[in-house]
């Protein structure tokens, strides 16, 4: 629907673009003073306002868009001026005249503030990466981060997080991701040193996926076992950090810890953020199948989820009945999807969970079976698959998995019979493992209920507050769809 739309907006004459422009136009120009504003009386929050404002207008953002800008933020023939335009391509006439014409009534500043030069940068690269110039993305994001280097201010920091994911985003398009490991950690350092905490959070999650991306496990706990503890500022940045731990506990075969962090990110991440929570769902899928559990029919039946969480079902499906030619037709049918996911070894783990399954199933149906038998039921293509089949039931025996005993003179399998389950501990077990769930659940209501007292704020005037509000509905308005760009 959205290459529709753009391909009709290209087709237009010329007249109807101009007459584009000045809107969107004016949108940025009243950011440009929300930053001005924000960087005089040192507001954080206007700064913020700021950025969440331009990803709602992301999708208008074209090169005549961003001429008119500059000529508007910056001073024609400065040093900032060329700078910028030189990463913008050659403008039509008639838009050069549309622009000239709706920049020369007025020029925002005489004196270029840090946080709007950096807004410049930022603009710039968000344009670049929508127009797959991941080259020009990469020079741009640099040039930005080796400015970042010499400024500590707080008005700042929120802009650039945003460039730090988008220097980190576009060196991962180009596929030359390591190459920028060295600058993140010396980005994170500095921002350690600064005390800028949301730059701390974002540059942490950037090492993550770098390590993540190469492997790099044991590098990636590393680094995260060591790096300071605070409080999280920022939603996106903390789901994104429940994700790589997830994935990095999975690794270390820590499953119960996983699943905790794979649920909670795809709890916690927005409704828009659906590719992300997908991510979330594969690898929690994964992990409750590693741990014997079997996930509920309605993950893989939401909104929007269907098609791509297929794989998995199909998979849940054959662990569930214990049939491992089954599972290994799963596993090669969606070898591809599974590769593309960075899942197959985790899948490669669950050869012996489908095994403990159907031996299980087994022992339950049959109160004497031969290990001949056991061996054809759960379809065993080895050389000796008797001798296999004997032990892998005394594992399973062992582990606890069946409750049986071993006949080795007669080569059986002799389950035990059934007696009264509330006799065990097993309801006791579910009974706390639920408790504890209802008491996580408590206490992060609890954690999210605290809020700094607001005593030392001052009281806003009804037409600050009017200004305020009206900023917001124009705000919900653009970024409804917009939610999931970082993710």
């Amino acid at each position: 629907m959205t290459q529709d739309v753009e391909m009709k907006d290209h087709q237009t004459p010329s007249h109807s673009i101009s007459s584009a422009v000045p809107s969107t136009l004016q949108h940025f120009k009243e950011i440009a003073s929300l930053i001005e504003t924000g960087s005089y009386t040192k507001e954080v929050r206007r700064i913020v306002r700021a950025v969440r404002l331009t990803i709602g207008l992301r999708r208008k953002l074209t090169a005549p868009v961003l001429s008119a800008f500059f000529d508007f933020a910056l001073a024609p023939g400065s040093e900032p001026h060329a700078r910028f335009s030189a990463y913008l391509p050659k403008a039509d006439e008639h838009d050069m005249e549309v622009d000239t014409a709706t920049s020369a009534s007025q020029t925002l500043v005489k004196h270029l503030s840090p946080e709007l030069e950096i807004y410049c940068y930022f603009l710039v690269v968000l344009f670049l990466i929508d127009q797959k110039k991941y080259n020009e993305a990469k020079a741009c994001s640099s040039a930005s981060i080796v400015r970042l280097k010499n400024l500590n201010r707080r008005t700042v920091d929120v802009i650039a997080a945003r460039l730090y994911f988008y220097y980190s985003y576009s060196y991962e398009l180009t596929g030359d991701l390591s190459e920028i490991r060295g600058n993140l950690l010396a980005l994170h350092r500095i921002a350690t040193l600064r005390h800028d905490e949301l730059g701390q959070e974002t540059l942490l999650n950037l090492l993550l996926r770098n390590y993540l991306h190469y492997n790099l496990y044991d590098q990636a706990e590393k680094l995260r076992s060591k790096a300071p503890r605070f409080e999280a500022h920022s939603n996106q940045q903390f789901c994104r950090y429940l994700f790589y731990l997830g994935k990095i506990r999975t690794i270390q075969l820590e499953y119960t810890d996983a699943k905790e962090s794979l649920l909670q990110a795809a709890r916690k991440a927005p409704v828009a953020a659906r590719g992300f929570r997908i991510q979330c769902n594969k690898w929690a899928v994964l992990v409750r199948l590693l741990l014997g559990e079997i996930p509920e029919r309605t993950v893989f039946m939401q909104k929007g989820m269907e098609k791509a969480l297929r794989p998995y079902f199909e998979l849940t499906n054959a662990v569930r009945i214990g049939d491992l030619e089954l599972f290994k037709s799963v596993a090669e049918k969606f070898s591809d999807t599974f590769s593309t996911d960075r899942t197959r070894n985790l899948i490669v783990r669950l050869r012996q969970n489908v095994i403990r399954t159907g031996l299980r199933n087994i022992s339950i149906s049959y109160s004497r079976i031969s290990l001949a038998d056991v061996a054809k039921k759960l379809r065993m293509d080895s050389a000796n698959p008797v001798a296999d089949a004997e032990s892998i039931v005394a594992k399973a025996i062992r582990d606890g998995a069946i409750d049986a005993t071993l006949d080795h003179a007669n080569g059986w399998l002799v389950s035990k019979e059934t007696g009264d389950i509330y006799s065990t501990n097993e309801p006791q077990m579910a009974f706390n493992s639920r408790i504890a769930f209802c008491l996580n659940m408590h206490n992060e209501a609890v954690r999210a209920l605290r809020f700094l007292p607001n005593t030392q704020k001052e009281k806003e005037s009804a037409e600050k507050r009017r200004e305020r509000q009206q900023q917001e509905q124009e705000l919900a308005k653009h970024i409804a769809e917009d939610d999931d760009d970082d993710f």
